[in-house]
Formats: C-alpha cells, structure tokens, sequence
C-alpha cells in the first residue's frame, strides 16, 4: 500500500487537510465514524468559526506562529465554502457561527472534498511502528479485516489532543513527535470547568448569571454557571486556559448600574432587607449564598454609601480559587502540544523532518471558545495541503 500522503486522524483538521490534497492519500482513523467530535460539537450544530478569529486569539507559545495559516486560509474562505456546499448557518453571539440544520452537515461537506480527490478513508484501524526509511514513512496499518503495511512520503499528524478520552483522544501525536525528535511542551487540559473540594456551589447548581471572569489571562464577559462540582460556563471554560493551579479566579458578578439601583432603592424601599433589595439584581438563590460570605444584614436604609461601595467592589472582585479543574474528561481542548519552535509556520511542517507534518489540536496553539479552534483546524490543514501539493 503505497500513497503520495498517509494522515492520521479523521477529525476536522485531518478532513480538511484530505479533502484539499493531490495524489494518491489514506486517512486513518480509530473511529466508527469520521468527524466525531465535529458531530458532538456546538450542541450538535457545529460552531465552525468564529467572525473574530485571529490571532490574538489563540494561546501559544510563540504568539506569532498562527498567524500565517490564519492569514492564508481565514474564516471567510471557510464561510464561502460552507456556502458553497449549500449550508445555511447563523450567528449567536459574539461571531460564533453555527449550521442551522446539523452538524453532520459540516461532515458531509469534508466528505465530499475527499471523495471529489479520491481520498481513501480507513476506519476503526489503528496505527503502529512509524518508521521513515530514506524518504519514505511506513507503518503497520491494523484494520478489522487485515493487517498491512502503508509507505507514504508524506506523514501528517492530526490525532488531536487528549481531551474527551472517552472518544479515544490520547497522546499519540506527542509521542510520534517525540519519535522525530520534536519537543513538546506542558500540555493540561482546557476550555474546562473548574472543581472545589468542599461543593460550595452545591445549593446553587444551576444558577446561571452574565459575568465577567478572568485568570491571569483577558477578561471573559459571558456567562457563569455554578455547578455540583464547581464553575462552568462560556465566561469560566474561556478563564481556565489561562488558569493555573493554585492562582485565583476573580469574577464580577455585578450588573451595569447596580450602585445607583441600590441607592434609589434605599430611598423608595429603604425598610427592606437588603438581601431582598438585591435579589431583584441577582438570582435570589445565589443572594442566600452570598449572605454567608459577605455581611448583607439590616435593612437598605442602615447600609451608607460606603458599605454599598464595599460590597459592590467585593462582588466586582470576588477571588475563588479552584482546586483544580474537571480535567480532559470534559475538557474541549488540550493547551500545549508540539512544540511550534520544531514546525514550519507557513507548511506545518518539521524543520528536521520536511515530510512530517503536525496540524489541528496536536500542535501548541489552543483558541478561544467559540470557533476558533475549528478555524484553526482548518487553516492549519490548508496549510499542510497547499506545502504537499507544492512539494
């Protein structure tokens, strides 16, 4: 079984990359299906990219490595192409687009892209002994018919992360680049809610509110959801890449104007509790929660100026550290990977293997919540596609 490219890995990057190639490639994945996680993703709608998507918006740690695949593939050439495959989508919020139908919609598409360069896929197989002989890469290709074995002069690697486990994520991509010789940097889970030992958040599990919340990182204005174990969220999952053990998060739960309400309040209602008083601001679960951390006795009326300002600004930067996170169970994506000072920016590329390529989750470069790690799955895949073609 000899091919022009062998890619490992049917996710998104790996799809894009097939469906984009010349000559004769193979696709191998462990999976009953392609695309996996693209299927579960977005609430089976599938966030394809994001508006915003740039390079400011992704975690690595060479700031500038993205930006050439992101320049050169961008999310509006990946909008034409959904367009041009007839799939109607949407925005929700903050340049997040969504397919209106399905995710499956987004497969099918890649699918297409394959079949139209007469990609082979191989599924429910797996991958052993990658070994390069002069130019040339081969490997032992187990299938649940046969065992074979597949030389290629191209290897790319999108296998992705080890987020979501349960899908068969692993370290494999790590370990094939630490067989090259590239090195790898700390990897940890991320996009992930956090944990507290002592389910502090227990009574409130549910209760969701607009935020603000940072780590040590940009702040995140969206919501918050307290959970069983933790915090989760849009605003917490966007904190916790840049979160580290240990570190507190702050966030703000406070609403726009809520200073000047309270004081109005204490004017028209000022023998009111203030737990009642603020209950019209906050979920009234979540102020039973708060009296057991901040003083909210006495009526309005009692409280001055003063200790309003001091409870606003105690909820403005509320400080909760974490002790740890739901880790790659739930996690969306790894941060970390192959290291980026080891790749080509432009082809994807090993600089000591020029044959090797690394794209998608599997290389050090994590995105937002939101689409940004779709775009770049696909840009990252454009990239390799277009180096091989011109190889």
């Amino acid at each position: 079984m000899e091919y022009d490219t062998a890619i490992i890995g049917a996710g998104a990057a790996g799809m894009m990359c097939a469906g984009h190639l010349d000559g004769r490639t193979l696709v191998v994945d462990h999976a009953k299906a392609p695309g996996e996680k693209i299927r579960i993703s977005g609430g089976g709608r599938c966030n394809f990219t994001n508006l915003y998507a740039d390079a400011d918006a992704f975690i690595c740690a060479n700031p500038h490595f993205a930006k050439s695949a992101l320049a050169r593939y961008t999310q509006w050439d990946f909008i034409a192409l959904v367009e041009a495959h007839g799939i109607a989508w949407h925005e929700k919020t903050l340049g997040q687009l969504f397919c209106n139908t399905s995710a499956k919609d987004i497969i099918a598409m890649l699918r297409a892209l394959m079949s139209a360069r007469g990609a082979e896929l191989r599924l429910q197989s797996s991958v052993a002994e990658v070994q390069k002989h002069g130019d040339y890469f081969s490997f032992t290709l187990h299938t649940p018919d046969k065992t074979q074995t597949v030389t290629a002069k191209n290897l790319v690697i999108a296998t992705g992360g080890k987020s979501i486990p349960k899908m068969g994520a692993s370290g494999w991509a790590y370990d094939i680049a630490r067989q090259f010789g590239l090195p790898v940097t700390e990897i940890r889970p991320a996009l992930v809610p956090f944990t507290f030992a002592d389910g502090r958040f227990a009574e409130i599990s549910g209760v969701a509110i607009p935020s603000r919340v940072h780590a040590a990182g940009p702040v995140f204005d969206e919501a918050l959801l307290f959970t069983h174990r933790g915090l989760s969220g849009p605003a917490v999952l966007q904190a916790s890449s840049y979160w580290t053990e240990g570190t507190p998060v702050t966030v703000d739960i406070v609403p726009a104007d809520m200073f000047e309400a309270l004081r109005s309040q204490r004017q028209e209602a000022g023998r009111r509790n203030m737990t009642t008083e603020l209950a019209r601001h906050l979920p009234a679960r979540l102020v039973d929660h708060l009296s057991g951390i901040f003083d909210l006795s006495g009526n309005l009326a009692d409280w001055s100026d003063a200790r309003l300002t001091a409870l606003i600004e105690g909820l403005r930067h509320w400080e909760l550290i974490p002790n740890g996170t739901e880790g790659y169970r739930t996690a969306e994506v790894t941060l970390g990977g192959v290291d980026t000072d080891a790749l080509d920016a432009r082809s994807m590329a090993a600089k000591s293997q020029p044959n090797l390529y690394f794209i998608g989750e599997a290389v050090d470069v994590t995105g937002w919540l939101g689409g940004y790690n779709f775009q770049w799955a696909w840009s990252s895949g454009m990239a390799a596609a277009e180096a091989i073609n011109a190889g």
